[in-house]
């Protein structure tokens, strides 16, 4: 079940990242937590990934054990309340409520992430957020323990939560949604899944939107306005389709990425006195 040496680029969005010294992709919630095990008796830092698509993994890689969620994908529906486990794509979710009349989830229809990285970070696109319909989570806390916790112990703000200030693991998560119309739920999503590909520049790998929008503005227009697009250094390149992403043009270091990032901060500073705080999470050794 324990890999080792194994690249982590194959995993995450950017298409970039360098080696896990150790690798696991449990079956089970049971497997998952004994890989936790397996860290904690041989000493190994440890860290949990999702599907890899708002993460910025360096070129060092991450050391010790990363396990990764992607097989966790186990789903219930009843009545009005959706349980799943933490790997499933948040997509899919979206898609299986509209299948059984459930409205709620539209917005989520284009997010790439999993269920898992959409409670950490509350994702919301379009004027949805996770925490207008997330209930309940499942965590398994750093000493071991398996909790359901309310989500008002969740802590959502704009696009964080409690969940990395606690570091515990998202294993699975309830969302109670409303009876709705198949033809409206399918034409909302429609309608959000056509704004996404007319706008988003999805034929190249990204990590989606780089940046938080800044109270008062947005990240992409001010970038834009900054003559910023096309802009290249390496691999990386300020997406000519959506100021707001950086794109993988082909063999991108997270070097070129991130001294793009910070070239881009550092002209919308210069031009227009506001500071751009990035969305995506950088992890990893440089």
């Amino acid at each position: 079940m324990i890999q080792k040496n194994i690249p982590l680029k194959d995993y995450t969005y950017t298409k970039i990242g360098g080696n896990a010294d150790y690798l696991a992709i449990p079956e089970s919630i049971e497997e998952l937590t004994k890989a936790v095990t397996f860290a904690k008796k041989n000493n190994l830092p440890w860290m949990v990934l999702g599907n890899g698509s708002n993460v910025l993994i360096q070129d060092g890689g991450i050391e010790g054990l990363v396990i990764l969620t992607t097989s966790l994908t186990n789903m219930t529906i009843e009545h009005e309340k959706i349980t799943v486990e933490a790997g499933a794509p948040i997509i899919e979710v979206s898609r299986a409520a509209h299948d059984h009349l459930l409205s709620g989830l539209e917005f989520a229809c284009g997010i790439p992430g999993s269920v898992g990285g959409a409670i950490y970070m509350n994702a919301g696109a379009y004027g949805g957020e996770i925490k207008d319909v997330c209930t309940h989570v499942t965590v398994l806390t750093p000493e071991g323990d398996v909790e359901r916790l309310p989500a008002e112990k969740m802590a959502f703000d704009y696009r964080t939560s409690a969940i990395p200030k606690k570091n515990w693991i998202v294993l699975e998560a309830e969302f109670v949604l409303d009876q709705g119309e198949q033809h409206v739920i399918k034409a909302k999503m429609d309608e959000l899944t056509y704004l996404r590909e007319s706008k988003q520049p999805l034929e190249y790998p990204s990590c989606g939107s780089v940046f938080k929008r800044p109270p008062g503005h947005f990240a992409g227009q001010l970038i834009q306005e900054s003559n910023l697009q096309g802009v290249q250094i390496g691999g990386a390149q300020v997406s000519l389709k959506h100021a707001g992403f950086i794109v993988n043009k082909g063999d991108a270091t997270a070097k070129d990425y991130l001294n793009l990032v910070h070239h881009v901060q550092k002209t919308v500073k210069e031009k227009f006195g506001v500071d751009l705080e990035k969305e995506v999470r950088v992890i990893g050794r440089t």
